[in-house]
């Protein structure tokens, strides 16, 4: 993996390319239309294996991976069927990343995070959506130009032009 990515390799984000698993890398690298996709809209990031997986490498080197991860979390709860996988799905969502001084709290506001916590008590799959879209925001208008303006994407664009 570390010669298919070498061009992402530097000092700073040798140790997060690694980190970036195979089975998020379906195809080797995207295309430049793939990456200029990322570049117009956060969405088409986010719903791309890859692009997710750069971006999450990015937020791990800003230390503020617990964001990405809180909106994984919440997709993967939304795709849960049964009720009892909710329950525990929400308990474990809530004292991870919602919960006051949790392991990976993330920053919300309190009207959202109490909103939240009510949500859970008879939790739907629509439980954590305020909270995830306040999250996402934040990563969009923070965290995502930064990811633009980043090394580590800006050698892939020049990698793959």
């Amino acid at each position: 993996m570390k010669q298919k990515f070498g061009f992402l390799r530097r000092a700073k984000t040798d140790t997060v390319v690694a980190e970036i698993k195979q089975d998020d890398i379906q195809d080797g690298c995207p295309s430049l239309s793939q990456l200029k996709k990322w570049t117009n809209n956060f969405d088409i990031l986010l719903s791309d294996k890859y692009g997710l997986a750069l971006f999450r490498a990015f937020l791990r080197t800003e230390f503020s991976e617990e964001n990405i991860e809180f909106w994984i979390a919440c997709e993967e709860y939304k795709q849960l069927k049964s009720t009892g996988k909710m329950q525990l799905k929400a308990r474990q969502i809530y004292s991870d990343y919602i919960a006051v001084q949790g392991p990976k709290e993330v920053n919300l506001d309190s009207k959202t995070r109490t909103s939240t916590c009510k949500a859970i008590e008879h939790p739907t799959r629509t439980a954590f959506e305020p909270a995830q879209k306040r999250i996402q925001a934040l990563m969009e208008k923070d965290s995502y130009p930064r990811f633009l303006r980043s090394d580590l994407y800006q050698e892939l664009l020049l990698s793959s032009s």
